[in-house]
């Protein structure tokens, strides 16, 4: 597997190029929703809709969070952009001996309330519309040996142009009580509550713009 091998020097100069684009492509970013820090290690999980989705949430992080950002990646396509490990990135290869690492290092990460770990467990790109959401199974094996409080935040991103030339992207952010003895199915079934009130909240702003 490749690990993440935080730079701090690129991630700063990272951060100038990020800010640039997302400049460059969005009408702005708003970020829905106030999550109170409880010091915990902090599990993210979010829906994966385009190709910048770990872009934003490391934008994210850095506002909110301030953690030591994880994100899990396939390896074939962090070998095609090795760059993503500096900023956190590591890799999984599905259905091999050696993704057993990759869940082990997953499950390391979640010891240290300095981190931050981003899963997308739809394991793929699907559409924002795409509705109820089916986790994959295979990351619930980085919950099974965790038996410490953990901090689960759950992002729902969306993107809408409405009136504007460039899209806005609007995040809501939630954060449940319950931080122990996490399931897959229960996670899955807290995160689609979670998105549906998201998608309603989201259809109610075309009635105020």
């Amino acid at each position: 597997m490749i690990q993440a091998n935080h730079t701090s020097w690129f991630q700063s100069i990272f951060d100038i190029y990020l800010r640039y684009s997302f400049r460059r492509h969005f009408q702005t970013i708003q970020i829905e929703g106030c999550i109170k820090d409880k010091g915990l290690p902090m599990l993210v999980i979010a829906n994966h809709i385009s190709w910048w989705d770990g872009f934003w949430l490391l934008h994210t992080n850095k506002k909110k969070f301030r953690r030591k950002f994880h994100v899990m990646m396939l390896e074939e396509q962090l070998n095609k952009n090795r760059f993503l490990s500096r900023l956190g990135a590591f890799s999984i290869r599905r259905k091999t001996r050696s993704a057993l690492d990759s869940i082990h290092y997953a499950r390391q990460i979640l010891t240290s309330t300095s981190n931050l770990l981003l899963l997308f467990p739809q394991g793929e790109i699907q559409s924002q519309y795409k509705f109820p959401f089916v986790f994959e199974q295979g990351w619930q094996r980085i919950l099974e040996d965790i038996h410490h409080p953990i901090q689960i935040v759950m992002v729902c991103n969306i993107v809408d142009y409405f009136s504007h030339q460039k899209p806005t992207l609007y995040q809501y952010l939630s954060s449940p009580d319950q931080n122990t003895e996490l399931t897959c199915a229960t996670i899955e079934k807290m995160y689609n509550n979670f998105y549906q009130q998201s998608i309603s909240q989201q259809a109610e702003r075309i009635n105020v713009l």
